[in-house]
């Protein structure tokens, strides 16, 4: 039995088809290549770089993110500090509650061994004002760790006696989630320490 030879003409149809395809398809490929690069073309354009220390390219919008965290960081230690050694007989509480939410337990710690100590019951008995005149921090960043160097100088009214002192303090910032009003920033303390306490002499505090 001899075998039957396709319709000719449905072999035809059928190549059309596989031709017509192809070229469909090439015609897509073709328009979302170009689509892509106009794309990154333009993103390049819009695009600045910076040139790191060690002659790397540096996309700006990182070293915005980066200038920005700083910002952060610096108004972060400020209202830290701030809040932990600014106070009084009458808002001590308040701000050491507030200056907790900005540290983890470093700070904690360390205020739990003030209070051990009797630092706040001095505060109360002798009606101290313990008042922040300057507070300058320092950030650096070590594989995306950030370290911070904090020089806060307080003065302490004892009435008739003011004291002036100088505290060197030192730590880590890690990210959070923002906590408004309570961590604005979303930024939390870690290994947070004392490193000195010097008491000032009236010509340095003048200098």
């Amino acid at each position: 039995m001899k075998t039957p030879y396709k319709n000719i003409y449905a072999i035809l149809k059928l190549n059309k088809f596989i031709v017509l395809a192809v070229i469909i398809c090439a015609t897509l490929l073709g328009i979302f290549s170009v689509i892509m690069a106009f794309n990154m073309h333009r993103k390049a354009l819009n695009s600045a770089f910076a040139i790191n220390t060690d002659g790397s390219i540096i996309p700006l919008k990182l070293v915005t993110q980066k200038e920005n965290f700083k910002v952060e960081a610096l108004a972060h230690l400020e209202l830290f500090h701030t809040y932990f050694y600014n106070i009084d007989a009458s808002n001590y509480e308040k701000n050491l509650k507030k200056a907790l939410w900005l540290g983890n337990s470093s700070v904690d710690n360390l205020y739990r061994q003030k209070k051990a100590d009797g630092v706040y019951n001095r505060l109360l008995q002798y009606s101290l004002v313990q008042k922040v005149l300057r507070i300058d921090s320092q950030i650096a960043e070590k594989n995306d760790t950030y370290s911070f160097r904090t020089v806060t100088l307080f003065e302490i009214n004892r009435g008739s006696i003011i004291d002036t002192y100088e505290l060197v303090s030192t730590g880590n910032l890690i990210t959070v989630d923002r906590n408004f009003p309570n961590n604005p920033h979303g930024l939390l303390i870690t290994d947070y320490f004392e490193n000195t306490l010097k008491k000032q002499s009236n010509e340095s505090r003048k200098e």
